[in-house]
Parts: C-alpha cells; sequence; structure tokens
C-alpha cells in the first residue's frame, strides 16, 4: 500500500474472518472442508494473482468423490496489499477476493464471476 503501512497478520486474518461473514449463510452452510490460507506472494509465474482456489469444485463432485483432504483457499498479502491505497480499499479487496475464490469452490467460473461482480 502507497503511504501505508500494511495490515499486520492479524488485521489481514481478521479482514479475512469478516469477508467469510459476508457470505451469504445458506452457501456458509454447505462451504464445508475448506481452509483458508495466507502467502505473502503468489507463483512466480503470475505475479499479480490475488487468491487461489486450489480443489474440486462442488459442480465436479460425485458420489464416489471421496476427498480427505480440505479444499485450499490461499490469499496472497504482497499483490493485495500493494494494489490498494488504504487499509479500507485492503480490507474491501480482501473481501472481494475470498468471495471469487469461495464462488470457485462452488463451480462458478471466471467469466461468470466477473458477470456477478466478484472479481
Amino acid at each position: 500500500m502507497s503511504d501505508h503501512s500494511p495490515l499486520s497478520d492479524a488485521e489481514f486474518d481478521d479482514a479475512i474472518a469478516d469477508a467469510l461473514g459476508t457470505i451469504p449463510s445458506p452457501l456458509q452452510g454447505i462451504l464445508d472442508n475448506v481452509v483458508f490460507l495466507v502467502a505473502d506472494e503468489p507463483p512466480e509465474d503470475e505475479p499479480e494473482l490475488l487468491g487461489m482456489y486450489d480443489g474440486v469444485p462442488l459442480t465436479e463432485r460425485d458420489d464416489v468423490w471421496g476427498g480427505d483432504l480440505p479444499d485450499r483457499i490461499t490469499l496472497f498479502r504482497g499483490p493485495l496489499s500493494r494494489m490498494c491505497a488504504s487499509r479500507e480499499e485492503l480490507v474491501d479487496e480482501i473481501g472481494v477476493t475470498v468471495l471469487h475464490e469461495v464462488a470457485h469452490y462452488f463451480g462458478i467460473d471466471e467469466e461468470r464471476v466477473h458477470a456477478l461482480g466478484w472479481g
């Protein structure tokens, strides 16, 4: 963030928790076996990536799917912090990024995510 201190680890985690709280209750009820992680930077080949969903979307699971490992949603502190000019803007962008990645968990493709205004 230009001219501003980045969020502390605890503040960043709180912003993620706040963003999760904005997910509609019916969807929260089926958001299962997902962990949220924070990494400083994304992979080198995607330096501006804000977040990444890694798992099997609900729409691609069948009756025999038995994945025990949780799906992962990783938020990248560096790009998120660099693109925002204030703490408020950063907290808002974390919220948008969380919704964007949760949408992928539910099987919503990139085009639809953008059409919904989630990134």
